[in-house]
């Protein structure tokens, strides 16, 4: 049984050349694969990388502008809260043809 991309959510509004230009960087599918298990701080996330702080917090923001990470609150035991970031899918699927290139992204549960 094959999955076609109108099986797969694609309502983004996160132009596909954006999305596959921030997944040609090593620090951002870093990000990706860190979060895709839960969410992390921007502080755990430069823990990850060989990057500063500057450079993940560049790459966070492109990843969000390109739908492939949210944003979310954690909370602590002690009751705190913090900022964190999760990765939006599980599957990202290129089709290249003669009109273009379409990007389709799951989050793997379909």
């Amino acid at each position: 049984m094959s999955t076609h991309a109108s099986d797969m959510r694609s309502e983004s509004t996160a132009n596909p050349s954006a999305q596959l230009d921030v997944l040609g960087d090593d620090c951002a599918r870093t990000i990706l694969v860190a979060t895709s298990d839960g969410p992390k701080t921007a502080k755990e996330l430069t823990e990850r990388t060989d990057s500063s702080s500057a450079t993940v917090y560049r790459r966070i923001n492109n990843l969000l502008e390109s739908d492939l990470l949210a944003e979310c609150v954690r909370f602590d035991d002690d009751g705190s809260h913090t900022t964190a970031y999760e990765a939006t899918v599980d599957v990202l699927r290129v089709r290249i043809a003669a009109d273009g290139i379409d990007v389709a992204v799951s989050d793997g549960e379909e």
